[in-house]
């Protein structure tokens, strides 16, 4: 029988019998697509059986019932991923991590392998190459000849046959947009096989304390390619950032067993992906001190303080609407911070083309950043450069002045060890009581006017 036409929400998985503009379930505009619905009379494939057949017959228990002796995280070798993860892999847990192709995301799983082999039964399933392709690649990044199971194929019954044969403790799934369900008459990876595939890989991590590790590609707008309710069906979704050129940024986008926003730094060579411990240091590597149009900010990924270089170019127009760019900080967030600048600061930076980048692949997405742009906004323009030794934290609201911060003295301790000398602050610092590590003198302004006053 002919299935019958569906139409899918790709934001949310809202499915509706005919195509709309707008989404009636999250509201999102032109997000509807056509896919093919379940022929009549064939239940779903997450409803005919478990994963490894046979419905589980688990009990509920009271919470003082459960052990909590057990340690239940491991490491996966890699501190900046343990770091991401919360403090290490959690059994039993699903993870997605996402990135843009090429970006590192297979070799950073064929790399945690070669620790996890070590501690457990690891199931390598990739729809996307051959077994010899996968060892031609293990044996480059130095995996070797452990006791990994290797698995090329695209069929979930066929992977989740593997899976109860071998039995093993972690599964590693590249990719799910290759992974397709027999009883599901559209192609791989579309809505329907995306989601039925995901439902039946966590009923295969919850019911069998499998920790399964599932890698997503992501469109052409950054997101992950399907529906946007696959990201809420997982525990943990790990995003790639930066670019090929730059460092490789992990970044934890949600995370039920940890910090969200944390961040692991990475570095591409020869040999795969390397760590990089230290990422304050690495991102201001190279730094030029003695130009104008540059400042140095901190802010707090996760738990992390990172410092971060902020650049900043104005160059008087050539057209008649100037123009705007920005690489790693907010588009909208710059321009507000212009129109301040103009108003509250009174540097006529409007008529100005501009261009504001963040060096190293870092997106900073926390108002901590605010006064950075500004004094490297305003040193472009008077062309005048920022103490080299001088760190700006601070939020810049409309009326051009300046709000406390989080976490401020973990981010003073991490400005002191980098070895500035100088952080400029705001006046107003909110309740938590500010403790200056001994060598680093603050300067606390109320405004960008007072800002602009003491640097330039």
């Amino acid at each position: 029988m002919k299935a019958k036409m569906m139409f899918y929400c790709t934001e949310c998985g809202n499915e509706t019998p005919k195509w709309q503009g707008q989404c009636s379930a999250c509201g999102a505009w032109n997000t509807i697509v056509e896919q093919p619905g379940k022929p009549k009379g064939k239940a779903s494939a997450v409803r005919d059986r478990s994963p490894l057949g046979g419905l589980s017959l688990r009990q509920p228990k009271l919470v003082s019932e459960i052990s909590s002796t057990q340690e239940i995280r491991f490491s996966t070798g890699m501190a900046e991923l343990d770091r991401v993860l919360g403090g290490g892999g959690v059994k039993g847990s699903l993870v997605l991590i996402g990135g843009a192709p090429g970006i590192g995301k297979s070799t950073l799983m064929l790399q945690i392998c070669h620790q996890l082999c070590s501690l457990a039964k690891v199931l390598y399933v990739s729809g996307e190459e051959s077994e010899g392709q996968l060892k031609l690649r293990a044996q480059r990044l130095g995996v070797g000849d452990l006791g990994l199971y290797l698995f090329g194929e695209n069929n979930l019954e066929a992977v989740l046959q593997a899976v109860e044969e071998t039995k093993p403790e972690i599964l590693i799934v590249d990719s799910i947009q290759t992974m397709y369900h027999g009883e599901q008459s559209s192609a791989p990876g579309s809505i329907s096989q995306v989601k039925e595939c995901t439902m039946a890989l966590m009923q295969l991590a919850k019911g069998q304390n499998i920790t399964v590790f599932i890698i997503g590609h992501v469109n052409k707008e950054g997101n992950l390619a399907g529906p946007k309710v696959l990201e809420h069906m997982v525990d943990c979704v790990l995003y790639f950032e930066g670019d090929r050129q730059s460092y490789r940024i992990l970044r934890a986008a949600k995370n039920r067993y940890g910090t969200t926003n944390e961040i692991g730094v990475f570095e591409m060579d020869d040999t795969g992906l390397r760590e990089v411990p230290n990422p304050s240091q690495a991102l201001l590597e190279g730094r030029i001190t003695d130009e104008p149009g540059t400042c140095v900010t901190c802010v707090m990924e996760g738990a992390r303080p990172v410092l971060a270089e902020v650049q900043a170019l104005l160059t008087p127009t050539a057209f008649g609407n100037p123009r705007r760019s920005t690489n790693g900080f907010d588009y909208n967030r710059a321009m507000l911070l212009m129109a301040v600048l103009e108003k509250r600061g009174g540097l006529a930076v409007n008529t100005c083309d501009a261009y504001v980048n963040v060096i190293g692949g870092l997106n900073l997405d926390e108002p901590g950043a605010d006064l950075a742009a500004i004094l490297a906004l305003a040193s472009s323009f008077r062309d005048k450069p920022v103490p080299a030794d001088l760190v700006a934290v601070g939020e810049v609201g409309l009326t051009g002045e300046l709000r406390a911060v989080s976490a401020i003295n973990q981010r003073l301790a991490e400005i002191h060890r980098l070895g500035f000398e100088k952080c400029l602050v705001p006046k107003g610092r909110g309740k938590q009581a500010v403790v200056a590590p001994e060598g680093l003198q603050l300067i606390p302004v109320r405004n960008i006017r007072e800002a602009l006053a003491v640097l330039l």
